[in-house]
């Protein structure tokens, strides 16, 4: 049988699992001794350092006699191990038994207890956490201790914390400025620095800075700087004054006592180049307020900061014409530096130091804003060369800055002359492509300043500057893309550099500006116009309009009304495309290619040398000096062999001439016969009316005659248009070559001719093919001989039906002409009001 145990399953007793035989059992410890807990602060354990800590923060509470205890027990190092314990409980108790220490009255314990707060006020953690159990109170009471080292330790201390800007409410609330401006007469200068730092950092805040000067803060740092010993603080006491300057409140009160005169002595008779750096520092910080300025220039600051310009040493006078460069925003202070201040800046342009040329240049950019005055001594002491210098700069502050002095001189015109004699507009391509939009705003204010020269436009043009101008109308910037339209508009002066902006994009670009609400400007609308005034193609194109002061040059040409968002191509973009199905482009050209003025001089020549021959005169020529020179003192084979070489090398040469020249449109040497017949037989009519009828038959005459509107389809005008597509091999037809033409083939030449001999008309686009143009005309006097002030009327030159007759503007009949296309049907308004009116002439009559 079975065990009774094992029958009914009775749990076996589990055997006890023995520890490893290298560790010890748990053990735990209970002591009242002090010894003891200082030892545990050794201990490698968690949780025994945290029980010792807190045990040790308890038993420092309890007196001043415990903190003695401790300190001679030597806790004080083991503690201060323990505050970067990464335990935040360990870390926690430890730095309030510190904190708590500190307010022992022994000395050897404050000084110690001090000490580790210092050490301990460079972490954030740490820092904070003696803020918030209390700790900056005891610290401030330590700042009036007799001992140097707790006070060292105190002053330090302070000046990590007060680096929050809670802390340094907390101590400005404390009053404990009075202790730390009792500081600044410590015989150790180690003291002393602390303090200052300590000042630097509370005058940041605005309540403290009216601690100060409540306290006579400013008279205490006034005897440092008249005490020749403490010259090492000189540089720390002055940036706390340009802190202190901020306030206007201080600044009255300085000046009320007389010390800010004493101030501005000091600035101009130290003899230590780093204190009066940053005493110009601190000027050009508290004249930032426009109350300080005034009070500053009422001192007589611009005779100091004049006075440092003079100083053989860079940074002060880099230091001083940065305030002048704030002084400057006071108009009585610009007057004030034209004298002696213009004089003495404007050779530190080029100064190889680059801090001073840039405070510098900008210190003169705005003596020169809104004062001619200064413009003018900036010009009167040759300040244009090194400015236009300027702008190749590597520093971009110093481009921007010359651009602005050279924008404000170029108001001036004999000044904007000597700008453009030394080269700006070349120089200005560099800053107008850079990635600063300061400086291509400023860059692009340049060429809107020199761009209303027309020596100035050309200038830019041919060294390339068009092209980063028109990239800056995509910049998103407000400011580099108002300008840049500025500038376009003001480039739009003169036909060939309009043409070339049109031809980098410039109007298509402006187009896009203006659709946007939030990118369009008032240049941008206005470039447009500008644009388009200067090349009547795209302005015919875009509006269907063109004024009788829009005058059709050659060159212009008419491709039609373009569909929503189509590109629009130039022509010699239109001559590289085949012929197609669509409408052809009317080209108004009768300039002569070189070629046919080649030819041309080449007959010239030819008839001078047949008829000098004839005459028996020896008349000198191209081809007869050129035969001569080729036949003295050469034999036959080698004049042939000459020849061979000759012929080849002027093919080669042909070649690539042919290859190189630049594309020139179609001469229409039937289009410049009608200019010399209508010069001939219509300009010298007596009347504008008579002239205008006499064009309007000439056009007809060469466009196939009238045409009834009920004919119209019979006028095979399609047929003949592609004949011509054909024989050209092109979609652009010259206008004289049309010789069967409807409205818009009409309205076109009598504009293009009208233009010539200088008859007023303006030329408008309509649908269906229509186009017609418009003429301003005064009625004849009255039969009784009295001629009345009676405006011009407008009137439509009828081209096409009854030729010649003037239709008024707002007539039927001009209706019909401009809309109807000879239906004739019953439900037409056009056909039947004009039918209406022709029975009721006809009646009358």
């Amino acid at each position: 049988m079975k065990p009774v145990n094992q029958r009914v399953g009775k749990k076996q007793k589990k055997e006890v699992e023995q520890s490893p035989k290298d560790t010890f059992n748990s053990l735990i410890i209970e002591s009242k001794n002090v010894q003891t807990v200082v030892l545990m602060l050794d201990s490698p354990e968690d949780d025994i350092l945290l029980k010792a800590c807190e045990a040790m923060y308890k038993f420092t509470e309890k007196g001043d006699e415990n903190k003695l205890t401790l300190l001679t027990l030597g806790a004080i190092p083991k503690l201060t191990r323990l505050i970067a314990h990464e335990d935040k409980q360990i870390h926690k108790y430890a730095t309030m038994t510190i904190g708590v220490m500190a307010t022992h009255k022994d000395v050897v314990v404050q000084e110690l207890a001090t000490l580790c707060l210092a050490s301990m006020s460079i972490d954030y953690t740490s820092k904070i956490d003696i803020f918030e159990k209390g700790g900056l109170g005891p610290l401030v009471s330590l700042l009036s201790s007799p001992d140097p080292d707790v006070q060292k330790n105190s002053i330090e201390c302070i000046s990590n914390l007060i680096q929050e800007v809670l802390v340094r409410a907390a101590f400005t609330e404390m009053t404990g400025i009075i202790p730390l401006l009792d500081l600044l007469s410590s015989e150790y200068p180690v003291i002393q620095h602390l303090t200052l730092q300590t000042l630097i950092t509370m005058s940041r805040d605005s309540d403290s800075r009216t601690a100060l000067f409540q306290n006579e803060g400013h008279e205490n740092f006034l005897r440092v700087l008249d005490n020749p010993e403490l010259t090492d603080l000189h540089t720390d006491i002055l940036q706390v004054l340009a802190n202190c300057l901020e306030e206007p409140d201080n600044v009255m009160y300085i000046r009320q006592s007389g010390a800010l005169e004493r101030f501005l002595l000091f600035v101009t008779s130290s003899i230590h180049p780093e204190a009066q750096k940053h005493a110009a520092k601190a000027i050009a910080r508290s004249a930032r307020n426009s109350e300080i300025r005034q009070i500053l220039h009422q001192e007589g600051v611009e005779k100091a900061l004049e006075s440092l310009l003079g100083v053989n040493n860079d940074e002060i006078r880099a230091a001083a014409a940065e305030a002048i460069s704030v002084m400057c925003e006071d108009e009585a202070s610009k007057e004030s530096f034209r004298a002696h201040g213009i004089f003495r800046l404007v050779p530190m342009l080029m100064s190889d130091n680059e801090e001073l040329r840039e405070a510098v240049n900008v210190a003169v950019a705005n003596l020169t804003t809104d004062n001619s005055n200064n413009i003018d001594a900036v010009f009167d002491t040759k300040g244009v060369e090194p400015l236009v210098k300027s702008l190749h700069d590597s520093n971009d502050t110093i481009v921007a800055s010359a651009a602005t002095t050279i924008t404000n001189l170029a108001l001036q015109e004999h000044i904007r002359d000597s700008i453009l004699s030394h080269g700006a507009m070349t120089m200005i391509v560099e800053p107008l492509r850079s990635n600063n939009t300061l400086v291509q705003s400023k860059a692009a204010l340049v060429v809107a300043s020199l761009a209303c020269d027309v020596n100035g436009r050309t200038e830019l043009r041919n060294a390339g500057g068009l092209e980063p101008l028109v990239e800056l109308l995509h910049s998103d910037n407000n400011e580099v893309r108002r300008n840049a339209c500025w500038a376009v508009l003001v480039c739009g002066k003169d036909e060939p550099t309009t043409h070339e902006l049109c031809r980098l994009g410039a109007l298509e670009f402006l187009q896009e500006i203006n659709q946007s609400s939030s990118r369009r400007n008032n240049f941008s609308e206005v470039a447009v116009s500008r644009l388009l005034d200067h090349n009547a193609s795209l302005k015919y194109i875009l509006n269907g309009y063109l004024s009788s002061n829009d005058l059709i040059g050659d060159g212009f040409y008419d491709p039609g009304r373009p569909k929503p968002n189509e590109k629009i191509f130039t022509l010699e973009e239109f001559s590289n495309q085949g012929i197609n199905q669509h409408r052809p482009i009317l080209l108004i050209n009768a300039k002569k290619t070189n070629e046919i003025q080649m030819a041309i001089t080449s007959a010239d020549d030819k008839v001078t040398e047949v008829l000098a021959t004839a005459s028996g005169r020896n008349v000198p020529s191209r081809l007869s000096s050129r035969d001569k020179s080729s036949s003295k003192g050469r034999s036959k084979g080698k004049k042939e062999e000459e020849k061979t070489k000759e012929g080849e090398m002027l093919h080669v040469k042909t070649e690539e001439e042919e290859k190189n020249k630049p594309w020139e449109a179609p001469y229409d040497v039937t289009f410049d016969s009608y200019i010399g017949e209508i010069s001939r037989n219509i300009l010298p009519l007596p009347s504008t009316r008579d002239q205008i009828v006499s064009l309007a038959f000439f056009v007809s005459d060469k466009m196939g005659g009238p045409v009834e509107l009920e004919m119209l389809h019979n006028f095979f005008w399609e047929l003949h248009i592609a004949e011509l597509k054909h024989e050209l091999t092109s979609n652009i037809i010259p206008i004289g070559k049309i010789e069967k033409g409807i409205y818009y083939h009409r309205a076109l030449l009598f504009k293009a001719l009208a233009d010539r001999i200088g008859i007023n008309c303006s030329l408008v686009r309509g649908d269906y093919n229509r186009a017609w143009n418009e003429v301003m005309l005064i009625d004849p006097p009255s039969q009784d001989g009295i001629e009345h002030l009676i405006p011009p009327k407008a009137y439509i030159v009828d081209l096409m039906h009854q030729v010649g007759h003037l239709l008024m503007v707002d007539s039927a009949e001009a209706a019909h002409y401009k809309v109807c296309t000879g239906c004739n049907h019953r439900h037409c308004k056009c056909c039947k009001q004009i039918s209406y009116r022709r029975v009721h002439i006809e009646e009358n009559k």
